[in-house]
Formats: C-alpha cells, structure tokens, sequence
C-alpha cells in the first residue's frame, strides 16, 4: 500500500519510439538537524563521508560526526571499514532493498 506520506508519479517517457515508465517518489521534507545528509541517502544508494562531504559542501569531520548521531538513533547504517567504509539508511521492513530487472533485450 503507497504511503500516504509520500507522493509518486508516474509518467510515460517515450525515446526512439520506445516507451518506457518513470516513477518519482517525493518525500517530504525532513526537518532535523542533519537532514541533508538524510537527503543524499533517502535513495538507497550507498555513499562514503568524503563523498557526502563534497556533496554537501563541508568537511568530511562534519559530516562523520552527522553520520555517527545518526547511526546512533538508527536512522543511518555503515558497512565497510576504513576507506572502503559506506553509509545508507536502513531498509523499510516489507520492502525489498534492490529491484529485481530483466535484463535488457538484445538488439539486432
């Protein structure tokens, strides 16, 4: 069931005759003090601090000590140590983290 919290559209997007669905997903905003680092991560996509760090525009510091209050009240999540470290938000439970696709038809 879609969260009522959240807004979706979908759209028809046709390139070279072939059409293909778009679907964004608009959340609302987040008010709290690091939600710009909430922001880059809400899309499930795995960052490192220092490229979150230039991203946002600040210093890698800044931004670890965001990503450690975070972790603290579980809204972030690390995996990976040292350099290879990385930082997403939790999977919701009930949804699958990573979208199964087809693979893309040959051509020809």
């Amino acid at each position: 069931m879609p969260d009522p919290q959240v807004l979706y559209i979908v759209t028809a997007v046709v390139v070279l005759g072939l059409v293909a669905w778009v679907i964004v997903v608009l959340a609302r905003p987040v008010e709290e003090e690091h939600a710009a680092v909430l922001a880059f991560l809400a899309d499930g996509e795995s960052w490192s601090s220092s490229a979150l760090a230039l991203a946002l525009g600040t210093s890698q510091r800044t931004v670890q000590r965001a990503l450690d209050t975070l972790a603290a009240s579980g809204k972030v999540q690390a995996f990976g140590r040292g350099r290879a470290r990385r930082w997403t938000t939790p999977p919701l439970p009930g949804f699958a983290t990573t979208l199964l696709l087809p693979a893309p038809l040959p051509s020809g």
